[in-house]
């Protein structure tokens, strides 16, 4: 039985064995692991294999699409770092649980995570880069919640003691071995060389690109636990700001071109040398055909609408020289180029290759094809779809009826070719994203019941939400600015 028929016949046989005709157990099959690359404000055009730009080099992505799935309508729940993450990391829309935006965080203690299922299914489990789902600076919710005095920096942001942040670290959320960290400094219980550290965290300083760190840490996870399945999400911090990267990968960007656009390339082409040697570990302990890879990023990118070059050492959260094109608008927009993301999948002798899949499917699916492949029963809180017997032709038609987004004073639904965004007090509009036009031509006016029709689904399912509704009051000033810009809005 080859793995595809096997996955058919059903993923919970993977535990107990397989009966043969004669009546005598056959071998278990191994559990199959699951790895999601997860990059940080690159933009839809920044796959080679997207066929969007030529200045782009990501030939191990590139070969990851030719090997498996490259999705074209592939979204993410926000269009921005911190609801998007708690989105992908617990299968559910993040508004469920009161996580619309970055101020929102933690991540709530009582929500399940991907990597709890997981564990619970006798995975080991891993995170490695950016983790962004702890208190943050901004959390002040939280802080007067949960601490006893709230202390400000001069700047008036949060000072938050590191005992009260440990348990939203990884090691807390389902994740049995860590490398968490962003650049220069991580917290791990294990070392690039392989070896065990103190079980309980501790800190590292390691001043190296911290993409190439990132996939370090990757690859030492795949060798320490190759022979048992596993689960690892990989976040890596690359395009975001502050942008870096080494001679070696600018090099390979000579030319005329803003520099922010040259780092951006280095970076990206930094997350693909990457995504080169996970595969070649999988490969090396012959678990490339046990194995499923997703990867996408976690929102479009930030364009600042004009693109500035600023110098590198400058601007943080500036334009980090990735682009959105053909998409309209860029990170923080519930615009195509905010949320609709690269977005691939491999799984070698399962997946078809060299498919390009063009329904809607959005990063909530990874959580409920991740827990279908461990053989666990679909939790029903889970918002996603097990994409696996749509891509393998088992099943027709899309796996959404629709996908929703709220965010800010933003408000979304795409059904089907069709979809209606709702822009504060303001702005009402009805896109055919099958068009060339996309989201240039507002259709509202030729099609004023469909948009009605939009408009309630979209309504009931903000009305489940906490803080419940759509809404409709001032937008905020970064708002204004881009509606008027790509929109054209009053400002």
């Amino acid at each position: 039985m080859n793995r595809r028929d096997f996955l058919t016949a059903g993923v919970g046989l993977m535990a107990g064995g397989l009966v043969s005709r004669a009546g005598r157990a056959a071998p278990a099959r191994r559990k199959p692991n699951v790895i999601i690359l997860f990059a940080d404000d690159q933009g839809y055009a920044d796959l080679r294999c997207q066929g969007q730009v030529d200045d782009i080099k990501t030939p191990n992505i590139d070969r990851m699409a030719a090997e498996g799935v490259r999705f074209t309508d592939g979204y993410i729940t926000a269009p921005q770092c911190s609801p998007s993450r708690a989105g992908l990391i617990t299968g559910r829309y993040q508004q469920r649980f009161g996580l619309g935006h970055i101020p929102d965080c933690p991540l709530p203690a009582a929500e399940t995570t991907l990597a709890d299922r997981m564990k619970s299914a006798g995975y080991m489990t891993g995170m490695v880069g950016k983790w962004h789902l702890e208190p943050n600076v901004l959390s002040m919710d939280w802080a007067r919640k949960h601490l006893k005095k709230v202390e400000r920096t001069p700047k008036g942001r949060l000072r938050i003691p590191f005992d009260r942040l440990l348990p939203y670290y990884p090691q807390n959320r389902g994740f049995t071995e860590f490398f968490k960290g962003e650049w220069n400094r991580y917290w791990c219980n294990y070392g690039l060389d392989g070896k065990d550290r103190k079980p309980t965290g501790e800190w590292i300083e390691d001043k190296r690109f911290r993409v190439d760190v990132q996939t370090d840490a990757a690859v030492a996870f795949i060798n320490r636990n190759h022979d048992k399945p596993f689960f690892l999400y990989v976040a890596y911090y690359a395009p975001h700001t502050p942008l870096g990267a080494t001679e070696e990968y600018l090099a390979r960007f000579p030319g005329d071109m803003p520099e922010r656009r040259r780092y951006a390339l280095a970076m990206i082409a930094g997350i693909d040398h990457g995504a080169g040697r996970i595969m070649d570990a999988l490969k090396q302990h012959g678990i490339e055909e046990d194995t499923l890879i997703f990867y996408a990023s976690d929102n479009g990118a930030p364009l600042k609408i004009t693109k500035p070059d600023n110098p590198i050492d400058t601007d943080p959260g500036g334009w980090d020289g990735s682009l959105n094109e053909p998409m309209v608008g860029e990170k923080g927009m519930l615009s195509e180029g905010g949320i609709r993301v690269p977005f691939v999948a491999k799984w070698k002798g399962t997946l078809p290759e060299g498919k390009v899949y063009r329904k809607p499917v959005i990063s909530l699916d990874f959580a409920a094809t991740a827990v279908a492949v461990a053989g666990l029963d679909m939790p029903p809180e889970l918002d996603g779809t097990n994409l696996l017997p749509y891509l393998t032709g088992k099943k027709h038609g899309a796996p959404h009826d629709a996908l929703f987004w709220r965010f800010w004073n933003q408000t979304a639904i795409r059904k089907g070719k069709w979809k209606y965004l709702h822009v504060g007090g303001k702005g009402r509009y009805l896109f055919d994203l099958s068009t060339a036009d996309q989201e240039h031509k507002n259709l509202i006016d030729r099609h004023p019941r469909l948009a009605r029709k939009l408009h309630e689904e979209l309504l009931a399912w903000a009305n489940q939400l906490q803080k419940p509704g759509i809404p409709d009051g001032e937008l905020n000033r970064q708002e204004k600015a881009w509606y008027a810009h790509y929109f054209q809005l009053e400002s």
